[in-house]
């Protein structure tokens, strides 16, 4: 069971009782499942993520059950992780909030457990998160208004080979000349310098380019060794196997990776009698950003620190399937009423 700081507070402020206490640890509709408690405990109940939405510690006792330093973050974290990767698939896309700090810190525990990664996205407050109350000679630093939400995608292999070490050992047992690889994709010189290269200009094969591969390799290849480029071992795999070996993603036209973005305010922002519900409380927008960029319907989002169960939000109202969680009562509470306002 991972164990988890409880401060007295939420943020900084007096700790709130929410508007009303609900005997119920689960919330479920046709496509969303919530639940009250450690997500450690629902993982294996859960429906295989495409999608995983972190959203947990920040080392800065930001919420309960934070940290008090961005060092104490790999404990907090590990089993999560480890959890995660058992669970993952190649198509699975990690989207890591924290800090600069934090995530910088739980890096090196990400690709321990197998992440791969893709990208940082910074998500830009503006000038309106401060309002100009600072003192910058007292913090001796310039003015915060970053968070940033690092992209990962579960490493895949075929037994213990990375995918292009694969495709290349495939190709060389068929004893074809590598310039054939050109010839069965119907190009010039692309299969060879792009598909079948082992260094960082590797390319994935698209999955009708693959099924070339594979239809050449088997109808020419040395007889003794076909089936050629089979994941089981018995039969040459599909295109359609080949596409589920790597992540899903779609970029909105007009986004790069700085996403400017005011704070949460007015109506927008959750509040308890005048006072933020949760101060990481994310904006759904962002949020259906990175789950539709990384899923269709009917595919399956994580959320396991739901807080205010923002992803999960926007996985529903995408139409897809969201499993999340929340170790803290008063939180929990707040989200579900999210979704209870739209049943």
């Amino acid at each position: 069971m991972l164990k988890r700081d409880k401060p007295s507070t939420v943020g900084r402020g007096k700790r709130f009782t929410a508007g009303h206490r609900t005997n119920s640890k689960n919330f479920k509709t046709d496509l969303v499942h919530l639940s009250l408690g450690n997500s450690e405990n629902f993982y294996d109940s859960w429906e295989t993520p495409t999608c995983i939405v972190s959203d947990g510690g920040y080392g800065i006792l930001g919420f309960d059950g934070d940290t008090s330093s961005p060092h104490d973050l790999i404990n907090w974290y590990e089993p999560h992780i480890k959890a995660w990767s058992a669970l993952s698939t190649p198509q699975t896309t990690l989207w890591f909030w924290n800090t600069e700090i934090g995530w910088a810190t739980l890096h090196p525990t990400l690709e321990k457990y197998g992440w791969t990664y893709i990208n940082c996205n910074v998500w830009d407050k503006g000038r309106a998160h401060i309002a100009g109350n600072i003192n910058t000679q007292k913090i001796r630093r310039f003015p915060v208004v970053t968070e940033v939400c690092a992209q990962y995608v579960r490493k895949a292999q075929i037994g213990s080979l990375d995918l292009k070490v694969w495709l290349k050992r495939e190709w060389m047992r068929t004893r074809l000349p590598l310039k054939k690889a050109n010839e069965a994709c119907g190009v010039k010189d692309a299969a060879v310098r792009k598909y079948l290269d082992q260094g960082h200009l590797w390319y994935f094969p698209p999955p009708n380019v693959f099924e070339k591969l594979v239809n050449y390799a088997n109808k020419y290849g040395d007889p003794s060794g076909i089936p050629y480029f089979s994941i089981d071992g018995l039969k040459a795999a599909s295109a359609f196997e080949w596409q589920k070996m790597r992540a899903k993603f779609t970029c909105p036209h007009g986004f790069t990776n700085v996403w400017a973005r005011s704070p949460l305010k007015g109506k927008e922002r959750i509040r308890v009698r005048g006072k933020t519900g949760h101060l990481n409380q994310k904006p759904l927008d962002l949020m259906d950003l990175i789950v539709t960029a990384t899923t269709e319907e009917g595919d399956v989002v994580w959320e396991p620190f739901g807080g205010m169960f923002s992803a999960s939000l926007a996985a529903s109202n995408k139409n897809r399937k969201a499993f999340g969680a929340e170790i803290e009562e008063d939180y929990f509470v707040l989200g579900v009423e999210r979704f209870n306002k739209l049943l």
